[in-house]
Formats: C-alpha cells, sequence, structure tokens
C-alpha cells in the first residue's frame, strides 16, 4: 500500500551503514563546519543533531548533549554577511547551558559577540578555541529539551529505518 509520507533516498556506505541524503538548506561550507563540529563535540562526549526545532520556533544549528545532561547549541557561520544578517542567535541562550558559534579559519575571532564560545572547524574537524560561558537552564526547561533531542534523534531514526512509514512531522 502506498502511503503519502516523504521518500527519502538513502544510500548504503561501503561499511554497510547508512548515509542521508544532502540538507540542501546549507552552503557547502557550513556543512563542512557541523561536520567537523560535531566531530569535536563527539570527542568532547556529546551526542549531536542538526538543526532541531526549539520551543520558540527557530532552529538550531547544532543542540550537543551530554550524559550529565548538560546542553550546548552551536550556531554556524559561514561567513561575516552571515553573521551580520543573524539577528536570533541571542534567543539560543534560553535553551541551552552554553552558547557557541562555529566558522571556519577564514573569519576572525573578534568579529563574534562576548559571552559565546568560539570553535574553529572544518570539515574533519574543529578546536574548541574560546570556551563558552555556563548560563545553567532551569530544570523544567532541561527536561523540555532534553525530550526534544531524544524525540527528533528516534524520528530520524525511525525515518531511516522505514522511509515510507513516517509522514511529515
Amino acid at each position: 500500500m502506498e502511503s503519502n509520507a516523504r521518500q527519502v533516498s538513502l544510500q548504503v556506505s561501503l561499511q554497510g551503514s547508512l548515509v542521508l541524503p544532502p540538507d540542501r538548506r546549507q552552503s557547502e561550507t557550513a556543512l563542512a563546519i557541523a561536520r567537523g563540529t560535531a566531530r569535536l563535540l563527539r570527542s568532547l562526549g556529546f551526542s549531536c543533531i542538526g538543526e532541531l526545532p526549539l520551543p520558540s520556533g527557530r532552529r538550531a544549528d547544532l543542540v550537543a548533549l551530554n550524559p550529565r545532561g548538560e546542553i550546548w547549541i552551536v550556531e554556524i557561520k559561514s561567513s561575516v554577511e552571515d553573521l551580520r544578517a543573524d539577528q536570533k542567535w541571542q534567543e539560543y541562550r534560553a535553551h541551552c547551558d552554553r552558547l557557541f558559534f562555529a566558522f571556519t579559519r577564514d573569519l576572525p575571532c573578534e568579529i563574534f559577540p562576548g559571552q559565546t564560545g568560539l570553535i574553529v572547524a572544518d570539515a574533519y574537524g574543529a578546536h574548541l578555541h574560546c570556551e563558552a560561558p555556563e548560563h545553567r537552564l532551569p530544570a523544567p526547561t532541561r527536561k523540555l529539551m532534553t525530550v526534544r533531542f531524544a524525540l527528533a534523534a528516534a524520528q530520524r531514526i525511525n525515518r531511516l529505518v522505514d522511509p515510507q512509514g513516517h509522514g511529515e512531522f
């Protein structure tokens, strides 16, 4: 029986794992920054989700969660113009314990706002240039974000396993 569910095309890599199709909303540079930053975050003990819708209606570029329940948001900037056009980044503070900007080494650190962490990244990795100050989330917000993270992760896995079994969310 054919459903109206969105068709997801998947590729199988040489190692036998599923590979998601590219997300066409971001530039190649932004995708490379996200990949390298996610590698750094995983090395620090975090799991990451990209493009996570927030309770405010905004969408975070990367949200990271570690076993202690800490939540970090990383806003990816691929150019000076991208940073200048962004008027929403301050709203992300309400949804995380630490807020970072990730960017390529081509951008100067001085253009980024204070009171945020800085991550310099490329497609292969990243380094934490400047730690973000901590502003602990209230318990209800932490729970809301943790549940949102878990549900998004589970839905994405389910869509990989059964692409025809899921409608638009």
